[in-house]
């Protein structure tokens, strides 16, 4: 499975070192965010990872939904524990960092569950700048620019057949629900196989810290994202 080298299986637990999480996030998933920074203090496992370990391991499901609870550090031990209804992910005290429903029928094929992993984290990857940032825009607000805080809150997908290899994930509409210094950001997409449409599903983001919008200030802080990206891309070349 490609996932092999983003995690180490010891005697059922799972370890994901700082490296190991950091290279899927800009690998795989095309993820920037500081905080999956192999040397940041801060460090805290892709939750895009701990999806596509719970599909390698279980399956896709034709109704699936996914809470993270909490933030996995950097060579945390954690447990894949299998429900009627799902898989609780939990850490070396017990303490749940992911909760995963499920229902419906169930297909084990990898090429299935690694064009769903691969389209749909690539399609996460993407939610800053390019979603997010616009619509920061209309609402007039924005991030803290000196310490971005976007939280993975929740995900859910229904897929209406099972038989296809590949699929595609794209945007097809997105919100911005703004209370305060908080915003809720929901992102709708669709999954095709073959560009017929087979599924949909919804993705919801926690937004802290919100302020007026500062037009100078964003785009700082969208062109320091972008330099990191383009950094670690010519430097992965040059190895």
């Amino acid at each position: 499975m490609f996932l092999d080298s983003f995690h180490a299986d010891e005697a059922g637990a799972i370890r994901i070192s700082a490296a190991q999480g950091s290279a899927f996030a800009k690998d795989v998933a095309g993820d920037f965010n500081p905080i999956h920074d192999a040397d940041n203090p801060r460090f805290c496992v892709p939750g895009d990872l701990l999806f596509a370990l719970v599909m390698a391991q279980n399956g896709v499901a034709s109704r699936m939904e996914l809470r993270f609870t909490g933030m996995v550090g950097a060579d945390v031990p954690v447990a894949f524990i299998a429900r009627d209804d799902g898989v609780t992910v939990i850490d070396a005290v017990g303490k749940s960092c992911l909760e995963v429903a499920s229902s419906g029928p169930v297909s084990r094929d990898r090429s299935l569950v690694e064009s769903l992993v691969r389209s749909y984290v690539a399609f996460s990857g993407q939610n800053f700048p390019h979603i997010l940032v616009p619509l920061m825009e209309t609402h007039a607000v924005m991030i803290n620019p000196d310490r971005p805080l976007v939280i993975y809150e929740r995900m859910s997908f229904e897929l209406d057949r099972l038989d296809r290899e590949q699929l595609d994930v794209t945007l097809v509409d997105s919100q911005l629900n703004v209370t305060g210094r908080r915003g809720e950001a929901r992102l709708e997409f669709q999954l095709s196989a073959n560009a017929e449409p087979v599924g949909r599903g919804a993705k919801t983001l926690l937004l802290s810290g919100l302020r007026a919008h500062n037009t100078a200030a964003l785009q700082g802080l969208v062109e320091r994202y972008e330099q990191r990206k383009a950094e670690y891309l010519a430097a992965s070349q040059v190895v």
